[in-house]
């Protein structure tokens, strides 16, 4: 898999927001990017060091839209640990 092809968006929430002065930041992921290519995407684009990746399998949910129902895609969230001192620039002022 392509180094471009790991990150596929960032994930701003309240929670994430949060998690920001922790120096942790999440990102929507390729289903089949492992942790040292999320690590070495995350590094590249941002010019950071990541100390630590932590990922998560989101299940998908059922959804009902009158009487259909609709299951929503699986997909992978990556909660990334930069070393002290260190930020992303891309999420400042969101």
């Amino acid at each position: 898999m392509h180094i471009y092809e790991v990150l596929r968006r960032p994930i701003i929430s309240e929670k994430t927001t949060a998690l920001k002065e922790q120096g942790k930041y999440a990102f929507e992921v390729a289903k089949g990017a492992s942790k040292r290519q999320i690590k070495e995407a995350v590094e590249r684009a941002f010019k950071v060091d990541v100390v630590k990746v932590n990922v998560i399998n989101v299940p998908g949910k059922t959804k009902r839209f009158g009487r259909r129902q609709v299951h929503t895609a699986e997909w992978k969230k990556a909660v990334v640990t930069l070393a002290p001192g260190q930020k992303i620039e891309f999420f400042e002022g969101v």
